[in-house]
């Protein structure tokens, strides 16, 4: 005689649950054994009927209120067969309306078997981004060679409404039910109709050109709609712009793989764009205004006197703008001051004149912060 498990335990909840811990116990289980998710499983369809007679006592107070006094015993003799005794059908008809308002009810139809919907392959291309474009957003029209609905069968792939029948093998229902017999009782299942594939329907007059496939090979020219701040190597997805499934299915996606192309000025890190101006030592010390390019242009920039080489100064809002997000940020400005390898005389004897002069050597109070400061204070 086999043992029967506790039902507390099959469901994995305490004795004193409540009504809904219980119920959701049960779907959880019920979904994670479910035939149609585990196909060929024997062990799946034993916890999936052991699951439904332990939910079938727990679930209704007055037999809990026995197994909770008496156990199994309490149903001995008393007619009680319990979920084991079940076709498959039956646990849908009598559970069925708890799986109603969940994601998952899609798994329990009440036993109803329904034809099977293709979908076409997806499509992957790759679109190279200027960093302007990346900082505004850009439409792309790009030309894809894919499969597209045959226009002369309208994606049926029979010549036409009497060119095809019902599968003699599942009746037009694309699913096929086997019954087996288990310690539980009898198993019902279903599977895709394999004389079919799950269609339901077979053609017998196919579309001459399409050769009852529903989809040709054409060309398409796709909008793409790009939003500021995606980054190299981000994939969006444009729904229903892949190959066509052809026969009543569903397109694929078209997979937009981003390349950005690098700046011949401009460096990106992150969210911020960083530009390496170079200037001479006498404007570092005189102090000068200058033109940067950005991304919106060129803006003018006032370099103060004394400015030291490393120094980095701040655009604010001159970035990339975050991602579906409302901040953008900043353009860095690297300060380089150029020191000339070939000098003339004449520049010689200058630089010779001034380098003993107080102000040409640095003292204790002109100590720079250190590269990493830098960037530290740039960042904050």
């Amino acid at each position: 005689m086999t043992t029967k498990r506790d039902y507390y335990e099959i469901l994995g909840v305490s004795r004193n649950a409540t009504a809904e811990e219980i119920k959701k116990a049960y779907r959880q289980m019920a979904i994670k054994y479910h035939p149609d998710k585990n196909p060929g499983n024997k062990e799946a369809e034993e916890k999936f009927k052991e699951a439904a007679e332990a939910y079938e006592v727990l679930s209704d107070a007055e037999k809990r209120s026995k197994y909770d006094r008496f156990g199994h015993n309490a149903f001995q003799g008393g007619g009680f067969s319990g979920a084991s005794g079940w076709s498959m059908d039956d646990i849908f008809e009598h559970f069925g309306d708890i799986f109603s308002d969940s994601p998952f009810g899609s798994f329990f139809g009440g036993g109803r078997s329904q034809r099977r919907v293709f979908k076409g392959q997806d499509i992957r291309v790759k679109v190279q981004l200027n960093l302007a474009e990346i900082v505004s957003g850009v439409t792309k029209k790009i030309k894809v060679k894919k499969g597209v609905t045959c226009s002369v069968c309208n994606g049926t792939g029979a010549k036409g409404s009497n060119s095809y029948r019902n599968c003699n093998t599942c009746n037009g229902s694309g699913q096929i039910r086997r019954t087996t017999s288990t310690f539980l009782g009898q198993m019902v299942t279903t599977q895709t109709c394999p004389t079919c594939n799950g269609e339901g329907r077979m053609i017998h007059d196919r579309c001459d050109t399409c050769r009852g496939e529903g989809k040709t090979m054409g060309e398409d020219i796709i909008e793409i709609n790009i939003p500021a701040g995606v980054t190299d190597g981000v994939q969006l997805s444009v729904s229903g712009k892949g190959n066509a499934a052809g026969r009543g299915g569903i397109n694929g996606d078209l997979i937009v793989a981003i390349e950005e192309l690098e700046d011949n000025q401009l460096k990106r890190e992150g969210l911020n764009i960083v530009y390496d101006l170079y200037i001479n030592f006498a404007d570092a010390a005189l102090g000068t205004n200058v033109e940067v390019p950005t991304v919106d242009g060129k803006a003018k920039f006032n370099i103060p006197a004394g400015t030291q080489g490393g120094k980095i100064f701040r655009l604010k809002n001159k970035g990339i703008p975050e991602l579906n997000g409302y901040h953008r940020g900043d353009q860095l400005i690297y300060i380089n001051v150029f020191v000339p390898s070939k000098l003339s005389n004449e520049e010689k004897r200058i630089l010779e004149n001034l380098k003993n002069s107080p102000n040409f050597n640095p003292g204790p109070e002109h100590k720079e912060k250190s590269f990493f400061e830098k960037v530290r204070e740039a960042f904050n």
